[in-house]
């Protein structure tokens, strides 16, 4: 599966709370001793960890098994986890979602989405340049290089090659691209230099000087690896529905039930928890299904623009 893990509870601990419970829950627990969460970590791997323990000692109070966070090198490793049953949930990206369905309706289903602070369940592919670059518009980049972040990635690559080639500017455009692997590396490539163009993901609304209020630039900014100032943002996508958290279909529905409460409770009952998960400030998570993602799944059947 190419998936790094990392379990975050002593097996004897969930042991002695499967235990506890009583016969009446029993079966459920039986089919699922360990609930595994799969992230899409790639160069934020540690990082996105140490983000979801918190949810991991929440679910773990819950569901009264152990609970198990796994990242991997690239979004693949994630969805091949879910496609191969060796995961039970994760949240996806869109394109994820998309690229899962296409290989097996039947492996997945959406439960919820982070909702923004505007209210919408959606979020921006950004494309940019550094600040101080000739680069004043999409035009002055025929035959430059371009950084996208994973070939499974919605905002860095399905969306931003489709909505380009869509408005006059395929990948042939470029003179080439690249694969950086995840967001921050897509920023760090354009800013040392190394490709003249990037793309990235943000919510678009909020103070842009902080990276907006939600994102990759956002959380680069929060750290002190990018000044927005470092930057300019030369086009913007139209609105992405926002990936869903999805389980596997064939998971016991009160196994199903209990993640999907927990999460829809976590903004109001453990805030900077929620926080940490989100990359930022928003609502919460709204809850979803499959036809959200139609228009998402048809593009991802689509060949890329070329």
């Amino acid at each position: 599966m190419n998936i790094v893990r990392r379990t975050l509870l002593a097996g004897i601990v969930g042991l002695a709370s499967a235990q506890a419970i009583g016969p009446a829950a029993a079966d459920w627990h039986e089919d699922v001793p360990v609930f595994r969460i799969g992230i899409l970590g790639g160069v934020l791997g540690e990082t996105q960890l140490k983000a979801f323990a918190c949810l991991d000692h929440l679910l773990e109070q819950q569901m009264h098994v152990p609970v198990e966070l796994y990242t991997s090198a690239n979004y693949n490793g994630v969805m091949k986890g879910l496609l191969d049953g060796e995961l039970d949930a994760a949240p996806l990206g869109a394109a994820g979602y998309a690229g899962i369905y296409l290989s097996n309706p039947d492996a997945v289903e959406p439960l919820v989405a982070i909702k923004q602070v505007d209210g919408s369940l959606g979020y921006r592919s950004v494309l940019f340049v550094r600040a101080d670059s000739p680069y004043q518009s999409l035009d002055d980049l025929r035959g430059r290089s371009i950084m996208f972040t994973d070939r499974n990635s919605t905002s860095g690559y399905l969306v931003p090659q489709y909505e380009l080639g869509q408005a006059g500017y395929p990948l042939r455009y470029f003179g080439s691209y690249g694969f950086s692997g995840g967001h921050p590396a897509a920023v760090r490539a354009v800013l040392d230099g190394q490709f003249d163009a990037g793309v990235t993901w943000t919510s678009g609304i909020g103070d842009y000087a902080k990276g907006h209020t939600r994102g990759n630039l956002r959380r680069m900014v929060r750290k002190g690896d990018l000044d927005m100032n470092d930057i300019r943002i030369l086009w913007s996508s139209d609105l992405i529905v926002e990936g869903p958290v999805v389980v596997r279909k064939s998971l016991p529905q009160e196994a199903k039930d209990i993640y999907k409460q927990v999460l829809i409770d976590l903004p109001k009952d453990h805030k900077s928890c929620f926080r940490a998960i989100a990359g930022g400030a928003a609502t919460g998570y709204a809850p979803v299904d499959h036809d959200l993602y139609r228009t998402i799944i048809d593009i991802r059947r689509q060949p890329a623009s070329g």
